[in-house]
Order: C-alpha cells, then sequence, then structure tokens
C-alpha cells in the first residue's frame, strides 16, 4: 500500500469524456432493456401464450397447483433469461471491456449468469409458490400477507447474503494488514459498530473498478475492501471512504432500507392486485390464483417500480449526503475529496451529470458536489 503522504488528484479530463461516453450508453441500454422487458411480457400476455403454456404444463401431467406454479415459473424466467441474454452481455460485457473496465473472461461472465440464473430460481420459485398461494386462498387480502412475506424475506437476505450469496460470486479473504486492521477498528469502535471481520473482496477478477462496503446485518455484519482499492489507495483515503459506508450504519440504513423495501412491497403489491382484478376478466383467466396472471403481476409491479424509481433514488441520495457528512466529520476532508476524485477517474464515473439523469437515476450525490462538500469541511479544518 502506498503512504499516507499524497499530492490532491485531480479530474481526468479525458477519463471524464470517456465516463460521460460511457454514462451516455449506459443510459440507453437501461432504457433499452425496459422497453424491450416490457415488450416480451405484454407480448407473452397479450399473444395468448401465458395462457398456452399453462395448458401445456397441464397436458403433460402437470396438474398439481404447487408442481404446476413451479414448472410455469421455471420456464418463463428461463425463457425470459435466454431471450434478454444478448443484451445482458452488451451492457455486462462489451460495454465495461469496450471502455477499459472489466477484466473478466467471457467464460466466467457466463457462468456468472449462470449462477445468477440458478439463485433467482432458488429464491423466486418459493416466493412465487407462496404468493400463488396466498392468491388461491385469500384472493382478497393475498397482497397484504404477501407484502409480509416479501419484507420478511428481504431481512433474512440481507443477514445471510454476506456468507452465503456473497461468496457464490466473490472471494473473500480476510485483511493481512495488522497496521489498517487496528487502524479500522478504531474506526469502527468510534462508530459504535461491531463486524465480524475485515476482508478484502477479490474484484481485480471482474473489474477494475474500486470500492468498499459493509454488509450484512446483526452478526454477519462485516467490512470488505476491495483488492482494487487497497492496492491503490492511501491509508487515509480508505479510511475516509469507510468512514462513509459505516456512516450508513450509525444512520441505521440498513435498516431503515428494509422498511423502506418494505414499503414498496406493499405499494407494489397493491397495485399488482388492482391489476389482477381488472386482468382476471380482461384476459379470461380461472382467478387471480390462475398462474397464467404471472405476467399481470410482472407487469404491475414493473411499473410502479418504474413510477417510484426516481422517488426511491431521491431518498438514496439523501441517506448517502448524511454519511458523506459523517464521513468529513470523522476522517480527514482532504483525504475523503482525493478519494472521490480518484475513485471518479478509476471507475469511469461521471462527475457532473445531466441534472435530469441525477433526478431520474442517480443513487448518489454527483461526485463535484461531493469533493465541493469535502472542500467547505477542509476549510474548516485548522
Amino acid at each position: 500500500m502506498r503512504s499516507a503522504s499524497y499530492q490532491r488528484p485531480e479530474l481526468d479530463s479525458q477519463r471524464q469524456e470517456r465516463a460521460r461516453e460511457y454514462a451516455g450508453k449506459r443510459r440507453i441500454l437501461l432504457l433499452v432493456d425496459l422497453l424491450f422487458s416490457g415488450a416480451l411480457v405484454l407480448a407473452f400476455l397479450l399473444s395468448g401464450l401465458a395462457v398456452t403454456l399453462k395448458q401445456w404444463l397441464v397436458g403433460a401431467g402437470v396438474e398439481n397447483p404447487w408442481a404446476l406454479v413451479a414448472a410455469y415459473v421455471a420456464v418463463v424466467y428461463a425463457g425470459y433469461t435466454a431471450l434478454t441474454l444478448p443484451l445482458a452481455w452488451w451492457r455486462g460485457f462489451v460495454l465495461p471491456h469496450r471502455y477499459g473496465l472489466s477484466t473478466q473472461e467471457l467464460r466466467g461472465w457466463f457462468l456468472d449468469e449462470l449462477k445468477a440464473l440458478g439463485l433467482g430460481l432458488a429464491l423466486g420459485l418459493p416466493v412465487a409458490e407462496m404468493v400463488f398461494w396466498l392468491l388461491r386462498t385469500a384472493p382478497d387480502t393475498w397482497w397484504v400477507w404477501a407484502a409480509l412475506f416479501l419484507s420478511a424475506v428481504s431481512a433474512l437476505l440481507g443477514y445471510v447474503a454476506p456468507v452465503l450469496i456473497v461468496p457464490l460470486f466473490y472471494q473473500l479473504v480476510p485483511l493481512d494488514d495488522p497496521l489498517l486492521r487496528e487502524r479500522i477498528g478504531r474506526l469502527a469502535a468510534r462508530a459504535g459498530v461491531e463486524v465480524a471481520d475485515v476482508y478484502t473482496i477479490r474484484l481485480s477478477r471482474r473489474t477494475r473498478a474500486a470500492n468498499a462496503l459493509v454488509m450484512g446485518l446483526g452478526r454477519t455484519k462485516r467490512i470488505a475492501l476491495g483488492d482494487t482499492l487497497y492496492a491503490d489507495f492511501s491509508p487515509d483515503e480508505i479510511e475516509a471512504i469507510l468512514a462513509h459506508e459505516l456512516g450508513h450504519q450509525v444512520h441505521r440504513d440498513l435498516e431503515l432500507g428494509v422498511l423502506v423495501q418494505s414499503a414498496l412491497y406493499f405499494g407494489g403489491m397493491y397495485v399488482a392486485h388492482r391489476f389482477l382484478r381488472w386482468g382476471v376478466a380482461a384476459f379470461d383467466l380461472e382467478g387471480p390464483g390462475d398462474v397464467s396472471a404471472l405476467p399481470l403481476l410482472v407487469l404491475a409491479f414493473g411499473l410502479f417500480s418504474v413510477l417510484v424509481f426516481p422517488l426511491l433514488n431521491a431518498y438514496s441520495r439523501w441517506r448517502e449526503r448524511l454519511a458523506d457528512r459523517y464521513a468529513l466529520k470523522t476522517s480527514d476532508p482532504r483525504a475523503f475529496a482525493s478519494a472521490m476524485i480518484r475513485l471518479a477517474n478509476q471507475n469511469l464515473a461521471e462527475a457532473d451529470p445531466p441534472r435530469w439523469a441525477v433526478w431520474l437515476l442517480a443513487s448518489h450525490p454527483p461526485v463535484r458536489e461531493r469533493v465541493a462538500l469535502a472542500h467547505a469541511y477542509e476549510e474548516r479544518t485548522p
């Protein structure tokens, strides 16, 4: 690791030009993804394939409602993944390689996609079974119980993700740097945050981007430094970045995030409930518990998610600003500003995106705003 002494970096104008190009292409791909996904779901519903698939499965002997839901959801999810794979390949493999961010080979990327497919089925099938069981047994109040169930699942996933899910994709190794471990330990102690351990996470096998995070809930809470961050950033800069992450813990953002997610589940499920009341008659379905109504549920929840996305991002930017202020109060503001600039240069992050892009899509404040805030704190520091 480099010495704690460093010169203040500047935003690289050439990197920023490429960052603007990269961000613009990612926004276009996001729009294409939304439109294409919506078109697929609509075509599946309006063409009658949603009902035809159910009839085919029943004709093949899958008549038990639990088995029918499992088979139907598995076929639909696998089919959707296959149809959208070229777009995912371009967005997740071609574009990052073209801009020098990805280090992953095609075989590794494809293996990650297979893991994601398996994980999606492992998590999605029990949720689908519960939702359709509720639709069959409590058609008027199913959305309340489904939202409660999903909220519990989200909290459970937040607890087990660091030990069961993250290791499926990334290697976590205990940090082998006694001085930095001690420094991070003091930082966590000042924040009143207990962590299970401090790790390096092998990001370099997939990307050149640097990052750090505090993940998990309760006893699974741990700090993870990207090896790309550990290799290239000074101890002061790492401390400033981790102070920001610990600020989220001080402000209970993970726990609040579970509550916010729960509110979204209630809103989305209620919208889906209203959709189903209309759609059962409009598409001549057997009832709200008819598995052919799956595309209606997906459309309803998808539309609700798109509508609340700007509000959710505004909430996220507010919490990020609070974490920034905590970091600036508990670490060196000069190191924080330096870290933000270096992250923007290394991660090819657009430092000053258009206002509309910030309002619609940004979960974090723009880099220039964060650096300006750090400079303001720096002026107050003797």
